[in-house]
């Protein structure tokens, strides 16, 4: 449908304005919300997100996009709850203990709701205990931890052990991420997926969230 590709295509110009005049056109028409998600909001951040990660747009373009999806989204919210449809997967999400960076943070963030997936954005210097008690406060599928400092990948093991611990190992992915982290890195402490930039995380989480 020829509104939905309208829609994608200013998302991905980031002119958020457009996009949420051509939402509040397609409720107009009385597309169902959840087909003005997927064909029109989510698919133009697809692409967004792909070419991100090959290097064809880059921070400021992604983060346009992301503006003019959440105001689409808005207009959405109620009627995707009066129409039963659910987040594909939750994920809480973090900088870990004594690291203060969240650019990388923010992006995945961005990434996963862009793939329809609800977030429970934790903030920086978060302590283990906190990433576990959000994921059975939260119903969460998975824990996603970011690091920018070698000093605190250190903290990522934590959390894998704060898990076990707590008995929540098996219901819960751990995603770990950030400059120093490495597949090495997350074989060593035993969390389920390193991914080197957003993009990938949010398809990888994705993944977890469909087969769980």
């Amino acid at each position: 449908m020829e509104i939905f590709e309208e829609i994608s295509l200013n998302l991905q110009k980031g002119k958020a304005k457009a996009v949420v005049t051509l939402v509040k056109d397609a409720i107009a028409q009385d597309i169902p919300a959840r087909e003005i998600l997927d064909n029109g909001l989510l698919a133009g951040m697809d692409i967004v997100g792909e070419k991100f990660k090959n290097n064809q747009v880059y921070l400021p373009e992604v983060m346009l996009a992301a503006k003019a999806m959440n105001m689409g989204c808005a207009l959405l919210k109620d009627l995707l709850k009066e129409e039963g449809v659910q987040a594909s997967g939750k994920v809480c999400i973090g900088t870990v203990k004594g690291d203060q960076h969240d650019i990388g943070k923010n992006l995945v963030k961005m990434m996963l709701e862009g793939k329809g997936l609800q977030v429970v954005d934790l903030g920086t210097n978060v302590p283990p205990a906190k990433y576990v008690q959000a994921a059975i406060d939260e119903d969460c599928s998975i824990i996603m931890c970011s690091a920018l400092l070698t000093t605190t990948m250190p903290v990522m093991g934590d959390i894998v052990k704060a898990c076990e611990e707590a008995g929540i190992r098996d219901k819960v992915k751990i995603m770990i991420g950030g400059a120093p982290i490495s597949q090495e890195y997350c074989d060593k402490i035993g969390a389920d997926a390193y991914t080197p930039d957003a993009a990938s995380a949010a398809e990888m989480a994705v993944r977890f969230c469909s087969a769980s």
